[in-house]
């Protein structure tokens, strides 16, 4: 009984790796079809800008151009994000916006200084009103967060309802992703956005779902071999040997 139970554990265990593999592959299926959806959709009006977490999803991927101005005093650098396979920052400023309130804008990524990966690197600051293009995003994922912090310039994560209160703004329940145009060509920031959810492809997630099921059914068959199907196929053996017990017995000629 203890090895059926270490076997139909293992077995749950991988099982459920498969269906989480399954889940990101749905998850990154459904953001592609949102997103070839929604970016052939007319440009949302500004003053559409949701207000409202409901109202916020339903504008994920649309495009969007907003006129304010930078509050450069709250710019945070979202540390350990990737472009090319190099770590640096993403650089989020809020956008003050005419009618109130703010939108934290995903302005560009930017290359760390890989001799103190903690500085703030320093990015041009258009002052006065601005114009900006880009599409509609959900708020930046939790990252797991080892010892940064949640404040300063530099840090893994931005919350917002933590940030609407630390940078006193009326903050909308969303982001604007920035597209590269003439007129921040010269920021020195990268706008090479990915156009999919991050992580391994969704065939290689479809590998990995068939790998651990099949990690799930050996566990199963390993048990079953070595407690039932290989005991008696040792037994058969025995009793089919032409060797028997009773020979010794026999007086000799």
């Amino acid at each position: 009984m203890i090895w059926f139970f270490v076997a139909l554990g293992c077995a749950l265990l991988t099982a459920r790796f498969g269906v989480w593999q399954l889940s990101r592959a749905h998850t990154k299926l459904a953001y592609e079809a949102q997103v070839a959806e929604r970016s052939v959709m007319p440009p949302l009006p500004a003053g559409d800008l949701a207000r409202d977490a409901a109202a916020a999803e339903a504008q994920w991927q649309r495009h969007i151009a907003l006129t304010g101005e930078w509050d450069s005093a709250h710019t945070v650098f979202l540390m350990n994000r990737t472009m090319d396979e190099r770590s640096g920052f993403y650089v989020m400023t809020p956008l003050r916006l005419p009618e109130g309130g703010a939108v934290v804008v995903q302005r560009g990524w930017i290359a760390r200084d890989d001799g103190d990966p903690m500085k703030a690197p320093a990015v041009p600051m258009p002052t006065g009103s601005v114009k900006v293009y880009g599409h509609v995003a959900a708020w930046p994922s939790h990252w797991i967060d080892i010892g940064h912090g949640p404040g300063g310039p530099v840090r893994q994560n931005l919350e917002f309802a933590a940030f609407a209160t630390e940078s006193g703004l009326a903050l909308r329940p969303e982001t604007v992703v920035e597209d590269a145009t003439a007129d921040n060509a010269g920021d020195g920031l990268r706008r090479d956005w990915p156009t999919t959810v991050g992580g391994v492809s969704v065939t290689t997630n479809y590998g990995y779902a068939v790998q651990w099921f099949a990690m799930s059914i050996a566990f199963l068959g390993l048990y079953v071999w070595l407690q039932f199907i290989r005991p008696r196929r040792l037994a058969r053996a025995r009793s089919d040997s032409p060797l028997d017990d009773r020979v010794d017995e026999l007086p000799p000629p």
